[in-house]
């Protein structure tokens, strides 16, 4: 390594960390580190207590002091660079044959003498003389230190705003808690055990989500690094010699184009991290405050389900029914929609599904398009569907859903909490949760009924029935 290129890294180190140049008039605050005494004027102007702009610690503006000695050894060091440039050898000799590097493949990013260019080597490949590679490469480093200062300027805002993801995340967190504790309150604490269960999924959570926050911080202080390191390459690039810069423009491009950029992390919670089961005295409520009735809705029922004159029943019919072709009629798959529909509150019905081999019990959207009532798997639905041996479920978020083991059921309780943005299923008269749909209804909703072929009939029930 040549002594020009050990005093252009020395000088690397005389710069400000605010404007990457020369420093001047060197100031040092109480973490140690050394800014121009205008850049960091300007960046605690205004402000007392200021975090440093390399390391974030905190500092007083008042124990921020000008060091002077530090300025004379920058001087040294940019005189003895001027001499040691003037010096330094700017021909070495090749390694393979021993003769003066002259030469210079654009291709291979590679220093050649006269004999490295053959039929074997080089021959097809764009070389230059060394000078006019260093003039190229000084110009487009030159080039690349502007882009490199501004990504680094990028990098350091996108990190700042994912920092302020922390404060996001405890207010999040908080506000959740508040929720839960209000949900709580209205069922009179009869589900103190539960409570103290979903807290602590809760605390888990935001521990989990805490930590991928601060992992992607590090992720972007790690870039940050990384483009500074290069801002320095580049820099000294400018005053190092021809044959070091281009002895170190391959990995320097190779270290560039490699950069990537984390992603922004959104510090979201999970909802079903705190879902509790409202079970026994507390499902006994809900059923006996927000029952409602609900009756299906002939007009979009497909033609192979036949509704009951009550509209309380249906069943599946191998021969197609004659009825009006109504817009809102579903066409691909045995659906049927139910009254009323919903766009607040709480609301709790049943279903006999009986020994069905086939069936899914759930809401969707009321106001389905006819695109989607002519859909296979229609969009906009919450639902759980029974595949024999086990439960699919599903949400308009994610309709390929899980499938959750499970024994057979023979009535489905449904309690829909608008407001709180979940659909939960039980299985009665057990009163056992089976599980519960999170999402953001912003449209009304209203229930949802499939038949598989050959099935049972699915009927609907009173809560006396379901027990």
């Amino acid at each position: 390594m040549s002594r020009a290129f050990n005093v252009a890294r020395l000088q690397g180190e005389t710069k400000c960390h605010i404007c990457l140049d020369v420093l001047t008039e060197p100031d040092t605050t109480e973490c140690g580190h050394n800014f121009c005494h205008s850049c960091i004027y300007n960046f605690c102007r205004g402000r007392e207590v200021v975090p440093c702009p390399v390391c974030r610690h905190y500092c007083q503006k008042q124990n921020i002091t000008s060091n002077a000695q530090l300025g004379e050894m920058v001087n040294m060091v940019q005189q003895f660079q001027n001499r040691a440039s003037q010096s330094e050898e700017t021909k070495t000799s090749c390694e393979r044959h021993n003769q003066v590097l002259t030469l210079f493949c654009e291709d291979d990013l590679q220093l050649l003498c006269d004999r490295c260019i053959g039929p074997e080597s080089h021959n097809s490949h764009r070389v230059t003389s060394i000078a006019r590679a260093a003039s190229h490469h000084r110009e487009r480093l030159w080039g690349l230190s502007k882009l490199l200062k501004k990504e680094m300027k990028e990098a350091e805002e996108l990190r700042r705003i994912q920092d302020g993801g922390t404060q996001a995340l405890r207010e999040q967190a908080e506000a959740q808690r508040c929720e839960l504790n209000s949900e709580f309150e209205r069922l009179h604490r009869c589900l103190d055990r539960e409570q103290q269960a979903a807290f602590s999924r809760l605390k888990e959570e935001e521990k989990d989500v805490r930590q991928k926050l601060s992992q992607n911080i590090e992720a972007f202080e790690k870039r940050t690094s990384t483009l500074k390191s290069l801002l320095k390459l580049a820099l000294a690039g400018k005053t190092s010699s021809e044959v070091d810069l281009l002895s170190t423009v391959k990995n320097f491009y190779k270290d560039y184009e490699s950069l990537s950029n984390p992603d922004i992390f959104s510090p979201q919670l999970r909802r079903e991290a705190y879902n509790f089961p409202l079970q026994y005295s507390a499902l006994q409520k809900i059923i006996q405050q927000f029952t409602v009735q609900v009756t299906l809705d002939p007009d979009t029922a497909h033609q192979n389900l036949l509704v009951s004159e009550d509209k309380k029943c249906v069943t599946f019919s191998k021969k197609k029914q004659r009825v009006p072709d109504f817009l809102k009629r579903f066409t691909k798959s045995h659906v049927v929609l139910g009254f009323p529909n919903f766009s607040s509150g709480r609301h709790f019905w049943a279903v006999k599904v009986g020994e069905k081999s086939e069936w899914a019990v759930g809401i969707c959207r009321a106001n389905l398009s006819t695109g989607a009532r002519q859909s296979l798997i229609p969009p906009g639905c919450w639902r759980i569907v029974w595949k024999g041996d086990c439960f699919e479920v599903s949400g308009e978020a994610d309709p390929k859903g899980s499938q959750l083991k499970a024994t057979r059921p023979r009535v489905i309780g449904i309690f829909l909490d608008y407001e709180l943005g979940e659909v939960s299923f039980y299985r009665m008269p057990e009163k056992s949760h089976i599980c519960t749909i999170g999402d953001t209804f912003a449209e009304p909703v209203c229930p949802y009924f499939y038949i598989g072929n050959n099935s049972e009939p699915l009927r609907l029930c009173s809560a006396t029935d379901a027990e």
